[in-house]
């Protein structure tokens, strides 16, 4: 009687077990596997294209599980694409897969002038007296003086990236670096365009402290002669400044 007894238990525990582990592998396969569109880039990430050529996208090749994906992809900015005006013009290719999941990759297309053969490639110190910021158009040198961080901004580069378009690590002069002291992340980053005339006109910037750029800058011109280059910009829709940097 007891060997029974005990068989029985064994048994019981036995029947627990197995409905246990039915109970896991129905839960189990509540979940499942998704696949995420792969797209690669066909030709470079950032494409130079001269003023006035004709842009031919390279496009992407797309797979999902192994599986051609390239026709199911869309592709915007593609249109936008002007070869008849300098600037910057993001293409952006993206695919969903069949459970709503989205993949993309971007490529830049830069739209340069090879006419222009000037150059404002070098590093510049911001004239203190002569840039002022703004309503009241005091200088520079007055506001570092208050600060006291710094009696002369320095260190402003411009580089070039295509002939025409150089990108500059602080279209602010050094305004929230150097006088106000808040550091490198308050460098308004930027490209801008050299046209033929000597004008200089804004691509793009930004500013990683605050994540946004400059509403814009305009009367921008280069002096050839005196390496002096000049504009006033307009930031947040209250800042102004008017800058003038000289050439080390």
């Amino acid at each position: 009687m007891k060997k029974i007894f005990l068989y029985s238990m064994m048994l019981g525990m036995s029947v627990l077990g197995f409905t246990s582990c039915n109970d896991d592998e129905d839960q189990l396969t509540d979940s499942r596997l998704t696949y995420y569109v792969n797209l690669e880039l066909q030709g470079d990430e950032m494409m130079l294209v001269p003023l006035g050529t004709t842009f031919n996208d390279p496009g992407v090749k797309a797979t999902l599980a192994g599986e051609d994906f390239t026709s199911r992809v869309t592709v915007s900015g593609a249109d936008d694409v002007d070869v008849n005006t300098v600037g910057f013009y993001d293409i952006t290719y993206s695919g969903v897969n069949d459970d709503g999941f989205s993949a993309s990759v971007s490529r830049t297309v830069v739209v340069y002038d090879p006419s222009v053969t000037a150059t404002i490639e070098g590093t510049y110190s911001t004239d203190m007296a002569a840039t002022k910021y703004g309503a009241a158009k005091n200088p520079f040198s007055a506001y570092a003086a208050a600060y006291g961080n710094t009696s002369q901004c320095v260190g402003i580069t411009f580089s070039q990236f295509a002939p025409g378009i150089f990108y500059c690590n602080d279209l602010f002069g050094g305004w929230y670096d150097q006088i106000r002291g808040y550091g490198a992340n308050y460098d308004m980053t930027g490209y801008v365009c050299l046209n033929p005339d000597n004008t200089i006109t804004l691509l793009s910037s930004y500013i990683k402290g605050w994540g946004d750029g400059l509403d814009y800058i305009e009367d921008g011109v280069y002096n050839p002669e005196t390496g002096q280059i000049s504009y006033s910009l307009s930031y947040a829709g209250q800042i102004f400044m008017d800058m003038v940097l000289n050439k080390d």
